[in-house]
């Protein structure tokens, strides 16, 4: 699978609430970091994430569009506008860029920054279906 698929694997993951398939996306030590409207950087140790997703029952949805996507060698960045939904209701929008590293195993996500924000970001799929 090429870097997008991975990304969208790891969406597919999330609203499925499996750690495991997450997991098996990331290299180890991946660093993830959010920027919130108040222009603070949060980072979330990766462990973290995984057990949110885990122990969560709720549906979370991303959804990307219009996704830039640069390959070098070994080396890929993804850089698209998102939204996110818990069980169907909008929770946040912005944009997202998944750093990624080709390793023997495929196509492995080393970094995500993502920006949060509640207005500005319309998807033009419409809501989640």
């Amino acid at each position: 699978a090429g870097p997008e698929e991975v990304v969208q694997k790891l969406f597919d993951a999330m609203a499925a609430r499996d750690a495991l398939a997450a997991k098996a996306l990331f290299v180890p030590d991946a660093a993830l970091f959010s920027l919130g409207t108040n222009g603070k950087a949060i980072k979330m140790p990766l462990e973290d994430f995984l057990n949110a997703i885990g122990s969560g029952k709720a549906v979370w949805r991303e959804r990307i569009w219009d996704a830039t996507v640069k390959v070098h060698g070994a080396i890929a960045i993804v850089w698209a506008p998102y939204d996110f939904h818990n069980n169907d209701a909008f929770s946040h929008c912005g944009y997202d860029s998944f750093s990624l590293l080709k390793t023997s195993a495929g196509w492995k996500i080393s970094y995500i920054s993502d920006t949060r924000e509640t207005e500005g970001c319309l998807n033009p799929m419409g809501p989640p279906r």
